[in-house]
């Protein structure tokens, strides 16, 4: 009997050893051990600075980019920006086109994009630079794509001053949004049936495009979120621009009217 309680009670101690030996073990924590995260951030789209110049002439910043729109006015109208980018020019006549104000800019660097009438007009040594883009076609540039749109009159009175065809509105597909320049036109059908439009600059301004009544119309159809009147001063009244700005804002009180100041001097 004693032979068999000797080797039982080994048995139980070699048991209980290798049981006390597992509790020994750490316990390991359920939460997941924390790892720094080193992957980049995700990136945002940088803001979109806009700075008028004069009546149809702006600068836009986005990133690094600088781009000129219409640039004219000579190189003391763009005393202290930046060097443009990229340059997109609407039409043939002096207040889109100034091949002077070209010359006299630090252009070296830049593309420039026109349509064909407007090419026709630039000297050949900026022919390397130049993307001639006709109505309805499109080109990338600096991640910027720019889609020409049609600009021109309706009015039988007025056929004369802008023919289907010849020059462009610009929509420019950057930094996540959609910015309209419609250049020099009326209510245009192209015009009316743009989509997801971010910023739209209109222009109204008689007797050369239209009325602040018919810009703010077609403003109602396509529904930008948000719309920029320039491009006002005719012969020889300043449109009414409270007015355009009334009747956007009664008809969808939505679509916020930003007013800049394009006429600085009282000379233009």
């Amino acid at each position: 009997m004693k032979k068999l309680i000797i080797p039982l009670f080994i048995i139980l101690l070699h048991f209980g050893c290798k049981e006390n030996k597992k509790q020994e073990k750490p316990i390991v924590d359920s939460e997941p051990e924390y790892v720094e995260n080193t992957s980049s951030p995700v990136q945002t789209e940088s803001a979109i600075k806009i700075i008028p110049i004069s009546h149809a002439t702006a600068v836009l910043e986005w990133k690094d980019i600088t781009i000129y729109i219409d640039p004219v006015g000579g190189a003391e109208a763009f005393t202290n920006q930046k060097k443009p980018d990229l340059i997109l020019v609407t039409d043939i006549h002096g207040d889109h086109l100034s091949v002077e104000t070209l010359e006299a800019l630090d252009t070296e660097k830049a593309k420039i994009m026109m349509p064909q009438a407007a090419a026709e007009k630039i000297p050949e040594k900026f022919t390397p630079q130049i993307d001639v883009l006709n109505n309805g076609e499109s080109k990338e540039r600096y991640e910027i794509t720019v889609e020409a749109i049609p600009m021109y009159n309706l009015r039988e009175e007025a056929l004369k001053f802008h023919e289907k065809g010849r020059g462009n509105g610009y929509v420019l597909n950057i930094g996540g949004e959609r910015i309209y320049f419609s250049g020099d036109t009326e209510d245009i059908p192209e015009m009316r049936s743009l989509e997801n439009i971010d910023k739209a600059f209109v222009c109204m301004n008689l007797p050369y495009t239209m009325t602040p009544e018919s810009a703010a119309d077609a403003v109602l159809e396509f529904e930008p979120k948000s719309v920029y009147p320039y491009h006002y001063r005719g012969k020889p009244n300043v449109s009414d621009v409270s007015k355009f700005k009334e009747l956007v804002n009664t008809g969808n009180p939505e679509i916020e009217v930003v007013q800049l100041d394009w006429y600085p001097s009282e000379d233009y």
